[in-house]
């Protein structure tokens, strides 16, 4: 049996026991019978959807089967850890009877209450909150910028993953709008625009298509963008869906940077490099990108802004470099695991650079980490809406020299 099967079973395990402890507690404590069958006919329904969850499959069916997957899952976990909860809250308030003394039924009553109210929360993070598009802004100082660059703004966005929203264009067209209405002088992508195969993006193409900047508008890939989450037949099939995505970034008029670099030049002929990586990230995440084939001599003095999909990238090769000149990193990734609540997400476990504008400790060299537009895994964010980021570059009055 495999290693990642033992996760699940303790879940189904400890779930199960969840609904005998409220089924057995329902049949003591309350008067009508009709209680614990309710319990019991509502746990039964919703192993079923689990059942059915579990039948789906996740590499090879179609994205339709993999949005129920999604949503089977989402309705199943809404309800349990809610319940999971409640049954926490009950034991703890049953301690004292250990010691004959009365149960603390307050805290019995608290922990339910909390129970429904986390259950609302999730349903408000899928249904409501994940569609809240919120425009974060940041000035970034950069030495030795360009005098005409002084003021130029960037919106960035990442991690679409047009595929969890099925055909349903409204959130995304209302996002282009939004983008388009800030008026920036450019715009970057950083990477999943879809969940699994290219596919997922043809309904997306003419909304896309009408994002516009005077000076571009970039993209480059990221982990979810190669196919790896996906079954192939064979090498030529998942070859053709690159392909595929790389045709659909052209019919959307969206230059996609596939370890290369472009420049952005201004009207008095000064220009500023556009550095776009494919993927590079830490394991399980495959590493296609190359920044010495990006741009060979990263140590130069042009001022240059790196697109690179995960934030690791720039936390194990940029900032401990104290040669690589790069002014401005943009990534995505992270989602803040879909959660932040005041300010923070569990999301800090993992990635020292999660969320919101970083620096060097020498504040020379700055990334930006947009906690992305779509979802993926559960459809919820709770907390961490959709980002958008307007970066506005400074004159930094820093001397060059290092």
């Amino acid at each position: 049996m495999r290693a990642s099967i033992w996760p699940l079973l303790a879940m189904l395990l400890i779930s199960v026991a969840t609904d005998a402890y409220i089924w057995v507690q329902s049949r003591r404590r309350c008067r009508s019978i009709e209680w614990s069958r309710l319990q019991l006919a509502t746990s039964l329904l919703l192993w079923l959807f689990i059942i059915a969850m579990v039948a789906l499959p996740a590499r090879r069916g179609s994205n339709w089967q993999l949005l129920s997957k999604m949503w089977l899952l989402f309705v199943w976990v809404s309800v349990y850890f809610p319940k999971l909860f409640a049954v926490v809250a009950d034991l703890l308030a049953a301690i004292p009877t250990l010691f004959h003394r009365r149960r603390l039924r307050r805290l019995t009553k608290a922990g339910i209450v909390c129970a429904f109210a986390g259950c609302a929360i999730m349903w408000w993070g899928a249904l409501i909150n994940r569609y809240h598009i919120q425009v974060r802004q940041a000035e970034v100082p950069v030495v030795n910028l360009p005098e005409s660059f002084d003021g130029m703004r960037i919106a960035h966005f990442s991690d679409l993953h047009t595929g969890t929203f099925g055909t349903d264009t409204a959130f995304v067209s209302l996002l282009v709008d939004s983008i388009n209405g800030l008026q920036p002088d450019a715009i970057m992508f950083t990477g999943d625009i879809v969940n699994r195969r290219t596919d997922e993006i043809r309904p997306f193409v003419p909304v896309l298509r009408r994002l516009h900047a005077p000076m571009g508008v970039y993209a480059i890939m990221g982990n979810h963008d190669y196919g790896d989450y996906s079954y192939w037949p064979s090498a030529e099939a998942r070859e053709k869906n690159l392909t595929d995505l790389y045709s659909a970034y052209d019919a959307m008029d969206i230059e996609l940077l596939l370890n290369r670099t472009v420049w952005l030049r201004s009207a008095q002929g000064d220009s500023i490099a556009v550095i776009g990586v494919e993927n590079i990230g830490e394991p399980p995440f495959s590493a296609y990108g190359s920044l010495h084939e990006a741009y060979p001599h990263i140590s130069d003095s042009a001022t240059k802004i790196l697109l690179t999909h995960n934030p690791r990238h720039w936390t194990d090769s940029i900032r401990p470099d104290a040669t690589a000149n790069v002014a401005l990193t943009l990534s995505g990734h992270t989602h803040a695991m879909q959660m932040e609540i005041a300010g923070h997400s569990l999301s800090a476990l993992r990635y020292d650079t999660w969320g919101g504008l970083y620096s060097d400790p020498q504040g020379r060299r700055f990334i930006y980490v947009n906690i992305g537009c779509g979802t993926v895994g559960l459809p919820l964010r709770i907390g961490a809406t959709p980002e958008i980021t307007i970066i506005t570059l400074r004159r930094s009055p820093v001397s060059s020299s290092r």
